[in-house]
């Protein structure tokens, strides 16, 4: 199933009539008519009127701010909706700022004039240079609210990060795990040092991820790892949830139609961003055997905002397809049922091609969870399977492409969903506002 493009990202366009990379704004076109003029240069120039320079002068320099119209289609909420204004826009539109400027000298507003916590992007600070991709800010949408408006405006003081709600990081004193969270839930993948005799009994080859249920909105991870005791909850929240060799929420896997073929714990580890509001982090998986001689590999990118019970992951794989295939091969996403410890419940839609689960734990403490996986507007839908406890979700790849999905958790015992129905709801509305993104409607400098 091919599906119309989109995502909670917005991504900015040029107006229609722009040729990409040039904009002319009124004062610029007045400024080109008065400074390259048609020969004689001398004489035109001897009838321009000075002042008329200098009033141009004078309004490029009234450029402070640049205003951000933000619209969308739907009739329903859409919560912590991230926007993205690419750092070569704000510089195009700011041309007289200095780049080294852009990261900390930029502060968002809303309409009401009340400060957006914002973050920059630069996936490539190793190399020293201002690589900066795009500044990221959010919006609460109320049902019914199909604009708004925004401004991004100069300063002269340095603008101080805002307090962070994501976190991702590398955590070797626990065996290589890689560990990440929001103001929502919070999740980690196991790494090669559980994969070698320091772990002990614990050793275990396993690329499904973990779950951890929080009831607070602050980061926990660092001081879980340092408390030790997480799988009891004692105020927090708790790991109760047993990933195992299984595909845990999220896990992929190559289905070969009759098994599921599943790599080793990841090789590599990367931190892209790291908040305040988006973390991005990089992970990866060397060759493993994907049936009829071949292997593959994989590049796995998670991009986590606050606000948000489902993280974005983009999946590029790497191999040589079978002689005689058809070029391809179908990659599973699953989710895990923990038949002992609880009563799954599980939802689809193959339409707007998501799947989960609702577990009802028979512990009291560890309460009651819901799961989900949903393919990206651009993935290419393959049905559904079953494999063990992993219920699956399918979509085709060719080498070298990437497939972006969307997995995450929703508990119960922090107060963001009441029943198994909150979370199909949330679900449903994930996947309405994957079908129909918000975009940037207008973006100028004043």
């Amino acid at each position: 199933m091919n599906r119309k493009k989109g995502g909670p990202d917005i991504r900015f366009c040029p107006p229609a009539g722009l040729r990409p990379g040039r904009h002319c704004s009124m004062v610029e076109s007045l400024i080109c008519r008065v400074v390259r003029p048609s020969p004689p240069y001398s004489t035109i120039m001897k009838k321009t009127p000075i002042v008329l320079l200098a009033g141009l002068a004078l309004v490029a320099r009234a450029s402070e701010k640049i205003v951000v119209t933000v619209t969308h289609d739907l009739d329903i909420a859409r919560p912590a909706e991230v926007i993205s204004v690419p750092f070569s826009e704000i510089q195009r539109l700011l041309p007289d700022m200095a780049p080294d400027k852009l990261f900390d000298h930029l502060l968002v507003k809303d309409a009401t004039g009340a400060v957006v916590p914002s973050q920059g992007t630069n996936f490539k600070p190793e190399e020293h240079h201002d690589y900066y991709q795009d500044l990221v800010f959010q919006h609460d949408f109320a049902a019914g609210e199909k604009s708004a408006t925004f401004t991004i405006e100069k300063t002269a003081a340095t603008v101080p990060p805002y307090p962070a709600v994501v976190f991702a990081r590398y955590i070797p004193e626990r065996f290589d795990d890689f560990a990440w969270e929001n103001d929502r839930i919070a999740h980690r993948i196991y790494g090669p040092g559980l994969d070698s005799p320091a772990a002990g009994g614990t050793r275990m080859i396993s690329s499904g991820v973990d779950v951890w249920c929080k009831r607070v909105r602050y980061p926990i991870v660092d001081r879980w790892y340092v408390k030790g005791h997480y799988h009891s909850d004692s105020g927090e929240g708790l790991d109760m949830y047993d990933v195992g060799t299984n595909r845990g929420c999220g896990g992929i896997g190559v289905w070969d139609g009759q098994k599921l073929l599943t790599s080793q714990n990841w090789k590599t580890w990367k931190v892209l961003a790291n908040g305040p509001i988006r973390a991005v982090f990089e992970l990866t998986y060397e060759p493993w055997d994907a049936s009829n001689g071949v292997k593959v590999s994989e590049t796995k990118r998670f991009t986590v905002d606050a606000g948000h019970n489902l993280d974005a992951i983009d999946s590029t794989f790497a191999f040589t397809p079978a002689p005689g295939s058809d070029g391809e091969l179908t990659i599973a996403i699953g989710l895990t049922r923990h038949p002992k410890q609880a009563i799954a419940t599980v939802a689809q839609d193959e339409k707007a091609a998501w799947i989960s689960l609702w577990e009802d734990f028979k512990a009291p403490m560890s309460g009651n969870l819901g799961t989900g996986a949903i393919l990206g507007s651009a993935a290419r839908f393959a049905g559904l399977a079953e494999t063990g406890s992993d219920r699956l979700i399918l979509a085709k790849v060719k080498p070298g492409e990437t497939l972006r999905y969307y997995a995450g958790a929703g508990w119960k015992q922090s107060g963001d969903f009441s029943s198994m129905d909150d979370w199909i709801i949330y679900l449903t509305a994930w996947a309405q506002r994957l079908a129909s993104p918000i975009k940037i409607a207008k973006l100028e400098a004043r």
